[in-house]
């Protein structure tokens, strides 16, 4: 039999060797080979004679559990040389959610459930949670009652992180504090709806389990089909998955998690990083902890400045990763005057590692938030530089940058019929139909701006409307000014946004991004003209490959980076306000996760790593101020033991002062040029 672990180092080893019977905290640190190595345990488990049947792998996606049973299979080939073992099949491998399900339909009738029970995808919820809503919103039209799709956030927020309907609107939507009564007495009628259809929704696959578990013979049961439990990525659970392991395994027999402190970025999602903090302590005694800190994806000049980032924590697990690949380049730290030049640096910089055989598709650029990428999406545009784009919406398709351009397109021209259905719609009391009577009667009027004055409108909209109309007008007056003009928009549709959109505050910072790119365009015609025409090429969520590029740049936010890597990686805006983001420094845990997503951010380079400092943000079409800089602050994650780490420079690099130019030799050969000349003459 071959020695299954001779591929791996002595920390892996380990992990792969400790008694099964205790439990386990793996530290897997960035890049250290941890789905390898929890393959190799599991090979061990079955090659000792376990049951894979009797083996409860979970992890963060199905994706994953595949992954880690085709891995396992390997290994056990090479260590068995039997064919019969190419593949291991763990049928209790997958998701909480996909493991809760299958055990609710096994004790369904035991715990009060309809065995034929449905569960409700996130959209379905929205719409069941929209119906029962109806009921409890009659104020809605008076005062600002959360959206369905809202009242399913808080609802969830409060099941996945266990947390009191009263903590999760105080700490996360305190704008709704006021309803606190209203979304209690609405959440139990939604609890009651579903008991009625015989439907779950996701979260109830959870809930259901962890109180089914409560119940000690029922835990007991469910505890006995189990030899072995294994969680991948338990950094990202939240605090009722921590509860159902808790239950599952009270005495920790059998129980290994696998995940790393330092990459805890998902509290948005009520992922909860006291789980994988506090997990040695909640057994007696204390749960083993064993740590993997060779490195085999960064240089250590890379591996030096992320983990001089993480020095900083308040709180971890110790772990400095070592790596494997040589010391490398020093990561770079970049100033550059402001938004535009840090467009334009990265597109140079993309351009030179290209010619030198760094292909697009090995380059990244990551940012806190989708809106940060605006104006490098332009200058690559502009520069035919294709891209995708990972998290967040194509900032052209967000519906409130739709909304924005439809009002700017329907002003410029009314008889456009296409922007002027969204652009009317957005009055309060305008339906579809209301909608399409007032565009016939624009499309038939000879002075359309009169016959949008005098639509027949309900009441509701009578104010809005007259504002809209004003505002087309004025737009259409001979000595209306670009773009000022773009003032008048913003400021009629600011409280249409805050009306439609719950998380208004996060979406007006792309109305400002847009603000921005207008104000470099000479007129309201050539930029309508031109963003038409010739849009940033960036797409939501999963971006479609250009289809005439076989190679393509990534744009990503930094939570749709982590578990990738690229040879090449720019982290745009390091400053105070975007790393750490200004909606994020409220508590001392949300500015702890912040530091994290920067060093996610770094740890996603192999052999180039970039941090970008704009030193301002210009900032345009401010009502009463004017446009204006506003000065950046250097991130407070970057402090002096950091960037001693990192290669400081400015770009572009500023020219030599006029003294240190002209020499003397050379200031003296000028004048004797001159005197030649003038003695010709």
């Amino acid at each position: 039999m071959e020695d299954r672990t001779a591929g791996l180092n002595e920390q892996q080893r380990q992990v792969v060797a400790h008694d099964p019977a205790r439990p386990l905290l793996v530290i897997a640190g960035a890049g250290t080979g941890k789905t390898n190595t929890l393959a190799h345990r599991l090979a061990r488990f079955v090659s000792a004679g376990a049951d894979p049947h009797r083996i409860l792998l979970l992890t963060f996606s199905r994706r994953a559990a595949v992954e880690l049973e085709r891995r396992a299979g390997r290994v056990l080939v090479a260590a068995l040389g039997q064919r019969s073992h190419e593949a291991i099949a763990l049928p209790w491998a997958g998701t909480f959610h996909s493991a809760g399900a299958r055990l609710l339909r096994m004790y369904a009738e035991r715990i009060g459930l309809a065995p034929d029970f449905t569960i409700h995808d996130r959209g379905d919820t929205e719409d069941l949670m929209g119906l029962v809503r109806q009921g409890f919103a009659a104020e809605a039209a008076q005062r600002r009652y959360p959206a369905a799709a809202t009242c399913a956030a808080i609802y969830s927020r409060a099941v996945n992180a266990e947390r009191t309907l009263a903590d999760v609107l105080h700490e996360s939507y305190p704008r709704y504090v006021e309803w606190e009564a209203e979304l209690k007495a609405m959440f139990g009628a939604y609890l009651d709806a579903k008991a009625a259809q015989h439907v779950l929704d996701f979260d109830d696959l959870l809930l259901y389990w962890s109180h089914m578990l409560a119940d000690a013979e029922l835990a007991r049961e469910v505890s006995a089909l189990f030899d072995y439990v294994l969680v991948d990525e338990f950094q990202d659970t939240n605090r009722l998955q921590g509860a159902i392991l808790k239950r599952l395994r009270p005495d920790g027999r059998g129980v290994t998690v696998v995940g790393d402190d330092a990459q805890a970025i998902y509290a948005f999602r009520a992922a909860d990083v006291r789980n994988i903090l506090d997990f040695p302590g909640q057994y007696a005694p204390a749960a083993d902890v064993l740590t993997l800190a060779v490195n085999y994806r960064s240089t250590q000049a890379i591996l030096d400045a992320s983990n001089a980032v993480m020095a900083q924590a308040t709180e971890r697990f110790t772990k400095d990763l070592k790596g494997t690949r040589g010391a490398g380049a020093r990561a770079a730290l970049v100033t550059v005057r402001d938004a535009t030049d840090q467009a334009r640096f990265v597109c140079e910089q993309v351009l030179a590692y290209r010619e030198e055989g760094t292909p697009l598709e090995a380059q990244a650029v990551l940012f806190r938030s989708a809106s940060h990428s605006a104006e490098l999406e332009l200058e690559l545009a502009r520069r035919n530089i294709p891209f995708v784009k990972y998290g967040g919406l194509k900032f052209l398709d967000a519906a409130h940058v739709k909304d924005v351009l439809a009002l700017l397109r329907f002003a410029h021209n009314p008889r456009d019929r296409l922007a002027g259905f969204r652009a009317v719609r957005l009055v309060p009391g305008v339906g579809p139909a209301t909608a399409v009577r007032v565009l016939d009667e624009l499309e038939a009027a000879a002075d359309p701006g009169a016959a949008l004055r005098a639509a027949k409108l309900p009441a509701v909209a009578k104010d809005d409307w007259a504002a809209l109309a004003a505002m087309c007008d004025a737009m259409r007056q001979p000595g209306s000014q670009w773009p000022s003009e773009l003032d008048g928009v913003l400021a009629w549709y600011e409280p249409q946004l805050a009306r439609m959109h719950d998380d208004a505050q996060a979406r007006a910072a792309d109305l400002t991004q847009l603000a921005r790119i207008a104000a470099t365009f000479a007129s309201r015609e050539r930029f309508l003209t031109e963003i038409t025409l010739d849009p940033p090429a960036a797409a939501a969520g999963r971006a479609d490959v250009p289809l005439l590029d076989d190679d393509y740049l990534v744009l990503s936010t930094i939570h749709s980076a982590k578990g990738q890597e690229w040879r090449s990686v720019h982290i745009l805006n390091a400053v105070d306000g975007c790393i750490p983001s200004d909606m994020a420094t409220g508590r001392r845990e949300e500015i702890e996760e912040e530091r994290r997503l920067l060093y996610v951010a770094m740890t996603r380079a192999r052999d180039r790593l970039a941090i970008v400092v704009p030193q301002r943000f210009y900032v345009t079409q401010q009502a009463r101020a004017g446009d204006r800089h506003v000065y950046a602050i250097r991130s407070r994650f970057l402090t002096p033991s950091v960037c001693a780490t990192l290669e400081e420079r400015t770009w572009p690099v500023p020219p030599a002062s006029a003294s240190a130019a002209a020499s003397p030799g050379a200031a003296i050969d000028v004048t004797r040029r001159i005197r030649e000349a003038w003695n010709s003459r």
